[in-house]
């Protein structure tokens, strides 16, 4: 008799492959913890529907009642101010979601001493921060998304220009995210030296809102104030998308401003980088 000796060969994956799962695996899981913790509480569902919701009624009531005896004004028709303002009131939740119920922002680790525990976990403190911010804005993007979706066909806000004033808007809207997280996280890690932030948040999100044209748009501001804002990155955080979409900016100048926008993304991730060897020397582990 004559023996057959079957081999089997079994794929093994590369260990770079295993790094990659294993990195995808740790960003998903940190990135919905903050997600899940909303959808998980009705409560503040339903107060985010609610808030938009009474948010985009008042401003809508509030700039037709401006433009009642008048056509245009600042360059904008009534149209372009509603639709503005209604789309500025969308964003509000891309721009980061409430933690300090659940006391998990940087103030509170500090304040507490569990930050400790972010330099040592097997995901780096930076990339840790990253990815629930990642999370935040995603699920903030579901809200804007099925705001703008119903606005739209409800006629309260008008489509962009044309489609190439809606394509320059999404690739705007990208760096400006980009731009009020490096913001944000140099403001957070600021709290290694100071103790305290709050009062820093809280300057910084008035004048996000004030210089970005949350309050109203840039353009009905005095020539000065104007200039001032052009020399700060606030109004690449949501002025200069959303005068892209009601075609307040040409199509000619949007290289310019998408270039301004990546100079500060590139400028303050270099400082924040910075930020994070400096704060990363202050920390002590003791006992562990």
């Amino acid at each position: 008799m004559t023996s057959h000796k079957t081999t089997t060969y079994e794929w093994t994956p590369a260990p770079g492959v295993h790094r990659i799962g294993r990195r995808s695996s740790r960003a998903w899981r940190t990135a919905r913890i903050t997600p899940l913790a909303e959808v998980l509480a009705p409560g503040r569902t339903a107060a985010t529907i609610t808030r938009l919701s009474v948010q985009i009624l008042l401003v809508v009531c509030l700039w037709r009642a401006l433009y009642t005896n008048t056509t245009s004004s600042a360059g904008l028709d009534r149209e372009q101010a509603v639709t503005f303002a209604v789309l500025a009131v969308l964003t509000t939740p891309l721009r980061g979601l409430d933690r300090h119920t659940a006391r998990d922002s940087m103030i509170l680790h500090l304040h507490y001493g569990t930050v400790v525990f972010w330099f040592l976990r097997p995901v780096p403190p930076a990339r840790y921060y990253l990815y629930r911010a990642l999370g935040d804005q995603l699920y903030g993007l579901i809200w804007a998304l099925a705001g703008y979706g119903g606005c739209v066909a409800l006629g309260v806000v008008a489509p962009p220009v044309s489609a190439g004033a809606g394509a320059l808007c999404a690739v705007s809207l990208l760096l400006a995210q980009t731009v009020l997280y490096q913001l944000t996280l140099i403001v957070d890690l600021l709290c290694f030296w100071t103790l305290r932030d709050m009062g820093a948040l809280q300057i910084l999100n008035f004048l996000r809102n004030l210089l970005s044209g949350a309050y109203a748009p840039l353009w009905y501001f005095p020539g000065w104030f104007q200039a001032l804002s052009a020399f700060l990155p606030f109004q690449s955080t949501l002025n200069t998308p959303l005068s892209l979409y009601i075609g307040r900016i040409p199509l000619s100048a949007a290289p310019a401003q998408l270039m301004a926008q990546a100079i500060w993304a590139a400028g303050l991730a270099l400082l924040s980088r910075m930020f994070w060897r400096r704060a990363s020397a202050r920390i002590v582990s003791q006992g562990g």
